[in-house]
């Protein structure tokens, strides 16, 4: 496991029992080529009593592998004989106490993985000695085997002693149920069965894709047979397996091992075959797979400065600035006739540029003069904009101006702002402060690119963003919002809206513009169909860059209106300090702040259903964003 390239996904098979672990782990991974191997830590039958110790030993010695060969090939899994919620006590105290022993040996053999049975609904024992587990043995990462729909194969499997909570739904309340009460833990992963009958909701599918998974089992009992003879997946299987590869779990084949006459080697090789059937990354994949749930806070764009890496990272966006020129040419047209006087247009926080260049292109297609000026307050990024002016075609018609758009005295008013000034959440990146201080400059019946930009939020599943957060073990980073390529995460339902800002406004003089009020709040309601547990919210933003009747340029990463192919924004990951779990046709509801001073901006946000939380970031206290 730990020597397999991240890029592959590793797939493993598991029997019933392992007579001979060596000559087994050869078959496995010569002959049927997987990469690892489920082994039963101790004898499936080998019954201990806590009382009467047996003379015998209850598990093969470690010297059968080597110490590389444990932690690489081998997952132990407990013995399925333990019933930890058992209403016997005396069975209950013999499997609390095989439990413990097969635990400390899987520790003793630094394997990687630990294979859980199922957890039924009430299984507070069970959860009990696995938060034990979890806290014992750290380096352990713990698989808790869910079936998707099916109950386990036999009641004796389920260690928590309810066969109830294994079907469907309640599947995942039982999961959820010792999730919760072994506190988030972030080595406690499922191992999701996709047994021979899948949900009928697809949502109970991507529910599951907001929890950490770490394997998705399919027995070989779910597989059909081919013409000629071979295991396959119904194509709802193929898709659902197509869908959670996503994440890259590890997959993995369990039965016996005669289950095919090359037994179980060619359900490998076709779920081999699977994986290689993928499509291929697209370019704007594999610029966005390092950023996978990888919290960012944002930029703090008047006091940081950004490098020449990160403005050539945001340059290559195929459409962002395709939208802006069609936007700039669109206004062009509408505004300003063919052999006219020049349109000012100024570029606010141009950076090195490209705004500057979608301008001038939009310029030549229109065949509209401008008389454009860069302003940027960036010295470096200044550097690079006035050996364009010196070097490149057309830009003699560039002023370049270096210095803060919201103090610079323009020697003429301005036709059109252009800017990129947007955040994750529209507003987040002081944009409507920056863009008030900048219409002073601007002619009455003047423009702005954008025209207006409004914020989304949705209630988010996912407990993989959240752990990340809970790692710095303090209140200041669940009182911070972060920009995060969203990934191992459910949304649970459709976005919202929740601040707007239009430009420009009528406000134009120095007293006008500082009696602007920028504070926004926002009070939304949720219906969510398909429950779940929610760590924080999802923001969004659509903007309209232009809009002159006849057709509108928009850029957006909402949903239901992204920017196909766009990658200069990630979504924003917005905390809450507690999970809440929401009920099946529940509804959340919950209130949203911005708040503005003279010499900060923050946001404030509180969840008021289906339980109140307290307000978040009170006062800025947490994080700001300075003026």
């Amino acid at each position: 496991l730990a020597g397999m390239p991240s890029r592959n996904i590793e797939i493993g098979v598991s029997t019933p029992t392992v007579a001979d672990l060596k000559k087994h782990l050869a078959l496995a991974t010569d002959q049927w080529q997987a990469n690892f191997c489920v082994v039963p830590l101790a004898h499936p039958r080998y019954w201990r009593d806590h009382r009467r110790p047996r003379a015998e030993q209850f598990t093969r010695s470690d010297l059968v592998l080597d110490s590389n060969a444990w932690c690489r090939l081998v997952v132990g899994k407990l013995s399925p004989w333990i019933r930890l919620d058992s209403a016997d006590e005396a069975l209950r105290k013999q499997s609390e106490a095989a439990f413990k022993q097969e635990v400390a040996w899987a520790a003793h053999l630094n394997v990687p993985a630990v294979m859980l049975p199922p957890v039924g609904s009430g299984a507070v024992n069970y959860a009990h000695c696995v938060n034990q587990a979890l806290l014992s043995a750290p380096h352990i990462q713990f698989w808790v085997r869910v079936p998707i729909t099916h109950p386990p194969q036999s009641t004796a499997e389920a260690a928590g002693g309810d066969e109830d909570g294994s079907s469907g739904t309640g599947a995942w309340a039982s999961w959820n149920r010792l999730r919760c009460l072994c506190e988030h833990a972030p080595n406690l992963g499922v191992s999701l069965e996709l047994g021979a009958d899948l949900p009928d909701d697809e949502a109970e599918l991507e529910r599951w894709l907001g929890e950490p998974l770490r394997a998705v089992v399919t027995p070989a009992v779910a597989y059909l047979t081919n013409k000629r003879g071979y295991p396959t997946l119904s194509r709802r299987h193929q898709a659902a397996l197509a869908r959670l590869l996503q994440h890259k779990p590890r997959l993995l084949v369990s039965g016996r091992a005669d289950a095919h006459s090359e037994g179980l080697g060619a359900h490998v090789q076709y779920l081999r075959y699977l994986v290689s059937q993928r499509l291929a990354p697209s370019q704007q994949e594999r610029y966005e797979a390092p950023y996978y749930d990888f919290l960012q806070a944002p930029l703090q764009p008047l006091q940081d400065n950004l490098e020449s890496q990160t403005y050539e990272t945001f340059e290559k966006d195929p459409v962002k600035y395709e939208r802006y020129e069609r936007a700039v040419y669109l206004y062009l047209c509408q505004r300003h006739q063919p052999g006219g006087e020049p349109a000012v247009v100024m570029v606010v926080g141009a950076g090195r540029g490209p705004l500057v260049a979608a301008t001038l292109r939009a310029s030549a297609a229109s065949g509209r003069r401008v008389r454009a000026f860069a302003v940027e307050k960036n010295p470096n990024a200044v550097v690079t904009l006035r050996g364009r002016c010196a070097t490149e075609a057309g830009w003699d018609a560039v002023t370049v101006v270096p210095g803060d758009m919201r103090e610079w005295e323009a020697p003429v008013l301005a036709d059109l702002l252009v800017s990129e000034l947007l955040g994750s959440w529209g507003d987040n990146e002081l944009s409507p402060e920056c863009l008030d201080g900048a219409q002073r400059y601007l002619k009455p019946g003047g423009a702005s690119i954008p025209t207006d930009y409004t914020s989304y939020v949705a209630p988010l599943s996912s407990s993989r963003l959240w752990n990340e957060v809970k790692h710095f073990k303090d209140l200041a980073h669940f009182e911070t919002q972060y920009v995060v390529k969203v990934h191992n995460a459910y949304p649970m339902c459709a976005p919202q809206p929740c601040f707007v800002f239009t430009h420009p406004s009528d406000a134009r003089t120095v007293a006008e513009i500082g009696a602007i009020d920028n504070s926004r709040v926002a009070q939304l309601s949720f219906d969510v169909p398909l429950g779940g547990e929610l760590h924080g919210f999802i923001g969004y933003f659509h903007s309209t860059l232009w809009d002159d009747g006849s057709e509108a340029v928009h850029i957006s990463t909402e949903p239901s209106t992204e920017s196909v192919g766009m990658f200069s924004w990630f979504p924003l990951f917005i905390p809450l300090r507690t999970p809440v779990l929401v009920p099946e046709g529940g509804r959340v509801e919950a209130a949203f702040w911005r708040n503005a001073s003279r010499h900060r901006v923050w946001y404030e946000w509180a969840l008021t259903e289906p339980q109140p939380s307290p307000i978040h970031n009170p006062n800025g206290r947490s994080y700001h964003i300075g003026l």
